[in-house]
């Protein structure tokens, strides 16, 4: 095997490390790490199991067995996010790295953040560390694109999202009508869990009074948004000027890593209008009605990521890419 597939080999291990921290690691990013011998052999690997606690490379580093730990002199350690290299809730795994005399270390992207970006990758080279950057790194990225939209273009990952008839309308003549399955609705829940905030408009939000929460899934709700000039957290908004990039600085400041945007149209279409979106999911059930709300226009050029069929009704997803 050669040192780019074996580099691949142990970058997508990390990946799998990384995504046991989907629930808990929030605010920060899924970070999974290995250390191999120069063997080839795996002597020790982490995740960052919960925000506030010990890194992927501290976790990696004390799963190393006392016997093995002359071998780090000759090891490689992967990590699929930068390491870090300033003093936050816990110390710069950069300068743990650099204690534990490590010969090589392959980073699978770099970290955006603003105290990181770069400096931890040249604190290693500056300790004489070999540092490959790049492996894998769509697929790193990938993995924390909400953490990555967030510090890159301050603002959330923006997920739009609605479940149409086999026509294209999204109610039946102006009345709410059930599209999903119970197994769609789960999913709906789950993509919830995993996200910080939904929106939905005034209209949405008079006509079905939607709870917005997370019931059919575990986890947290995501945080409840109703665009209106009522709403208490908009104080300061000025609704006379384009609310979205307003509502956008306001997420932003709020610490909000990810959207879900649930409609109605005029809520959806000025998303899709102002170019506020990273990521499209419809849900198209096998049913037709004689009239109602057309569903919003996807936007040209778009490419389909994903498509899979669930009981009859399929979903498909876009992505803009990050």
């Amino acid at each position: 095997m050669n040192e780019e597939s074996r580099d691949e080999q142990y970058m997508r291990r990390c990946l799998q490390l990384a995504r046991n921290g989907m629930q808990n690691a929030k605010p920060n990013p899924m970070v999974g790490a290995v250390i191999v011998a120069a063997d080839g052999r795996i002597i020790g690997e982490g995740y960052h199991v919960r925000c506030g606690e010990g890194h992927a490379e501290v976790n990696a580093f004390a799963s190393v067995r006392p016997e093995d730990e002359p071998l780090l002199s000759e090891a490689t350690i992967y990590v699929s996010l930068e390491p870090c290299s300033h003093y936050g809730k816990t110390p710069p795994c950069a300068d743990l790295i650099v204690s534990k005399g490590v010969k090589r270390c392959v980073v699978g992207c770099v970290d955006p953040f603003a105290k990181v970006q770069g400096r931890g990758i040249q604190k290693l080279r500056d300790a004489g560390i070999e540092v490959t950057v790049g492996v894998l790194e769509a697929e790193c990225r990938q993995i924390n694109k909400r953490f990555i939209t967030y510090n890159e273009h301050r603002r959330p990952y923006i997920i739009l999202k609605w479940a149409e008839t086999a026509n294209h309308f999204i109610d039946n003549h102006g009345k709410a009508i059930a599209i999903s399955t119970p197994f769609t609705k789960m999913l709906s829940h789950k993509l919830r869990a995993e996200n910080d905030a939904i929106l939905v408009g005034r209209t949405t939000d008079e006509r079905e009074h939607p709870q917005l929460n997370t019931r059919d899934w575990s986890g947290r709700s995501p945080r409840r948004i109703v665009i209106d000039s009522h709403n208490p957290a908009f104080e300061g908004l000025d609704f006379s000027l384009p609310v979205l990039p307003q509502i956008m600085d306001w997420l932003y400041k709020e610490r909000c890593q990810s959207l879900i945007v649930e409609g109605g149209l005029a809520t959806l279409q000025s998303f899709l209008d102002a170019g506020l979106w990273d990521e499209i999911r419809v849900e198209t059930a096998p049913m037709t009605v004689t009239d109602g709300t057309r569903a919003p226009e996807l936007p040209s050029g778009i490419k389909l990521v994903s498509q899979k069929d669930y009981d009859g009704n399929v979903i498909r997803t876009y992505c803009s890419g990050i």
